[in-house]
């Protein structure tokens, strides 16, 4: 695989922790909050669909009802997230399996997943290319130039599972890492050759250039694949037991109806993103589990395995937390 400006897991994480902003809001238990040892919680997301459930939560009042007051921040990546983790910046983040077991396997915390957030589903998670290319296939993409949302990450390894579906192996093409919201604009000025997106990104690349889809890379290996779940560290846990129980009760909540009600996260998805209501309305989604299964959640860490990105197999179950009763 040739990558450009390549970046290890380990050297991502330990470059960032060094410039991770410093501890999260501590407040502290009030009398009347349900005994909850911390009312306010940072929480870091992208700009995706995968998170319409922290916003359903919010604008339901699911959140308010524990006594919690939930603060999004915006970060590029899960890799750029778990710096924030570790320090006490963020309380909570979006994480994406991928990132976070490649950062448990390097010993940079031990990370506990309090809730699963998105699953895929055919289309949600595409290889586009500009109207005009010459690209008509995966095979075309040898030699090429792809983007992803960062190195050694779920991007590539959705992508790997492509190329060898198709004959290609990671060799063939070179990864350019694109934040979501950046890559659009690095397709259209021909830094990259092609772009490997998820929603809304996926529909505003091809409703405002006309991009067109040339893979599903959510097939074969990576059918109904486990993508992120909200993720904290162990201490964060230990320390604030009753508010991250708080935190599940709310946000399962929210995934049962992000999981059956579409107009919900249509509803939400315009108030977080730069997508329209309109363009809410036809975008693909994947599914949102409200249940940790550590059957599905163990495909990531074994097709890891298969490629490369895990030194030794991993087993998951320790990494999940039961929901509360």
């Amino acid at each position: 695989m040739r990558l450009t400006g390549r970046t290890t897991v380990i050297g991502v994480i330990a470059a960032l922790t060094l410039t991770a902003c410093g501890g999260a809001d501590t407040d502290t238990t009030a009398t009347g909050n349900n005994g909850l040892e911390k009312t306010t919680l940072k929480v870091g997301i992208l700009p995706i669909a995968d998170v319409a459930a922290l916003y359903i939560a919010t604008e339901r009042g699911f959140f308010k009802a524990e006594g919690l007051t939930v603060k999004p921040e915006i970060v590029a990546s899960t890799q750029v997230a778990i710096p924030k983790l570790v320090s006490g910046s963020v309380d909570i983040t979006l994480g994406n399996y991928f990132s976070v077991l490649s950062a448990q396997e390097a010993k940079m915390a031990n990370f506990r997943v309090l809730a699963d957030t998105f699953q895929a589903k055919p289309d949600v998670f595409d290889i586009v290319v500009k109207k005009d290319s010459p690209i008509q296939s995966v095979k075309d993409l040898k030699g090429k130039k792809i983007s992803v949302a960062s190195f050694n990450s779920i991007g590539t390894l959705a992508v790997d599972s492509t190329l060898r579906a198709n004959g290609l192996s990671t060799k063939d093409v070179t990864y350019v890492p694109a934040a979501f919201p950046d890559a659009p604009g690095k397709l259209a000025s021909g830094q990259t050759d092609a772009a490997w997106l998820t929603e809304p990104f996926l529909t505003g690349v091809q409703k405002d250039m006309g991009a067109r889809k040339i893979a599903d890379t959510m097939t074969g290996a990576m059918a109904d694949f486990p993508i992120a779940g909200w993720t904290t560290t162990e201490p964060t846990l230990s320390k604030y037991p009753k508010t991250m129980a708080a935190f599940q009760r709310a946000i399962v909540k929210a995934q049962q109806i992000a999981d059956s009600d579409r107009k919900a996260v249509e509803k939400v998805l315009p108030t977080y993103t730069k997508i329209t209501p309109d363009a809410a309305s036809i975008i693909t989604l994947g599914a949102y589990p409200s249940t940790l299964n550590a059957t599905r959640i163990q495909r990531v860490a074994d097709l890891m395995l298969e490629y490369g990105y895990l030194k030794a197999k991993m087993d998951v179950n320790p990494l999940l937390v039961p929901m509360p009763q």
